[in-house]
């Protein structure tokens, strides 16, 4: 559960950072101070478009960055981008290897937030465009020391020099298991020189938008040299993913007419306290069709305009009616960056026989699910898994030509799986 008087205490004396101790950094989603919340890159492409990846195409760079600090006056924050290589290490490019300018960039636009119970201020931050496709960490720091750091955030640039054909026609040994996904696909390298494929190609898979369970260095099956072909069917369950479930989802938009799934709304306090309704675990349960954001969230206030400055924070408890078990109980979504740590934990509250946790969360509409790290259970213990849940993967496909010596992103292939 949340230590809501450290967070009270940040809203109040939000000026204390910690600047004063040593911040390491890691190539991850990840905000480093208390202050920093909501932080968003996606397409700079209007409504709607906060749901998409943090993705690009080499020949349309329009990626922004928006973040919230829990304070009301206004710092001097800049920006610096790292290029890394397929398992986000940084790679051996200089700055003037893959930018056009000075890799150091001020952060400019901003806007107070307006009729809040939490005064901060939000911040804009347009992408600089890169010479080259790959992986990119930008790294968000106070004044000019870059150790000072804010937050770091993936992007992927990509250049689609290869092609890509699923392969829908065999689903494995036998039958599919009712609780996988399986990907079958082939790619097309005729457009590039390579003269070791199997060394030279790098393939990443990752499930809606994830990174914590990301599959690194995907080996083909089969390689056509002849067709220039690399062939990648995954009969093995091991080499599957697990398909999951339809993320629950909470809906407080609205503070006046909070949506569905929420519960009693506390407005004795500011910041006020969202109470979502009880859950209770889905296991052995059927399969319900239904339309969900695939782990993510959206900022957005129904009371007033512009969600981006006018919507509020709230602290937001989670509830699940279920026995304990033997590992650790945390809820899960793009809200956190999908991570496990104090923040996100569920504690087993005795007297009432739930698991519970409170987090710290922008108005909006959330998808989450309850996810079990443990030694003895399946991690989707609560939620079920299902074949026929709809999920989005993406393809990734790295090559590291002689020159520049670092891994590109020579294919970005999004695939949709049972949509709906």
């Amino acid at each position: 559960m949340i230590k809501l008087n450290i967070i009270c205490f940040l809203i109040v004396v939000s000026s204390f950072h910690s600047a004063l101790g040593q911040k390491t950094l890691t190539y991850t989603d990840q905000s480093y101070e208390d202050e920093i919340r909501t932080v968003l890159m996606h397409p700079n492409e209007g409504a709607g478009s906060s749901l998409k990846p943090a993705v690009a195409a080499i020949q349309k760079q329009n990626l922004l960055l928006q973040f919230d600090d829990l304070q009301p006056n206004r710092s001097n924050y800049y920006v610096k981008i790292i290029h890394c290589n397929a398992n986000w290490t940084k790679s051996a490019l200089m700055d003037l290897d893959f930018l056009f300018d000075y890799n150091e960039f001020p952060i400019t636009e901003y806007d107070a937030s307006f009729n809040t119970s939490l005064p901060y201020t939000h911040y804009y931050f347009q992408v600089p465009p890169v010479k080259i496709p790959g992986n990119y960490l930008l790294i968000a720091y106070r004044e000019n020391d870059v150790q000072d750091i804010l937050l770091s955030k993936r992007f992927m640039i990509y250049d689609n020099l290869v092609s890509i054909v699923r392969d829908n026609q065999i689903q494995g040994m036998g039958t599919l298991n009712s609780t996988n996904q399986q990907l079958n696909f082939k790619v097309n390298y005729m457009r590039l020189d390579v003269p070791n494929p199997m060394e030279s190609f790098h393939v990443v898979i990752r499930q809606n938008q994830r990174w914590d369970n990301v599959r690194m260095e995907v080996k083909p099956s089969f390689i056509r040299e002849d067709k220039r072909e690399l062939e990648y069917r995954f009969f093995e369950q091991d080499k599957q993913y697990m398909a999951g479930n339809e993320f629950r989802f909470v809906d407080f938009r609205s503070l006046n007419y909070p949506g569905q799934n929420t519960g009693r709304l506390n407005r004795s306090k500011r910041p006020f306290h969202l109470s979502v309704l009880t859950d209770k675990s889905r296991e052995g349960l059927a399969y319900s069709i239904y339309r969900d954001r695939n782990g993510n969230f959206i900022i957005e206030n129904l009371d007033v305009q512009d969600a981006a400055i006018s919507g509020d924070y709230l602290f937001v408890t989670f509830t699940l009616d279920t026995k304990p078990v033997n590992g650790q109980v945390y809820v899960l979504g793009a809200m956190n960056n999908w991570a496990r740590n104090a923040e996100n934990k569920m504690n087993f509250n005795k007297n009432l026989n739930v698991y519970e946790a409170t987090l710290f969360l922008k108005q909006g509409f959330y998808d989450y699910q309850y996810w079990v790290e443990s030694t003895t259970e399946n991690g989707f213990l609560f939620e079920g898994s299902h074949y026929q849940t709809e999920n989005l993967y993406e393809i990734l496909i790295y090559n590291r030509p002689f020159k520049p010596n670092a891994d590109i992103l020579v294919g970005y292939f999004p695939i949709q799986v049972n949509p709906h």
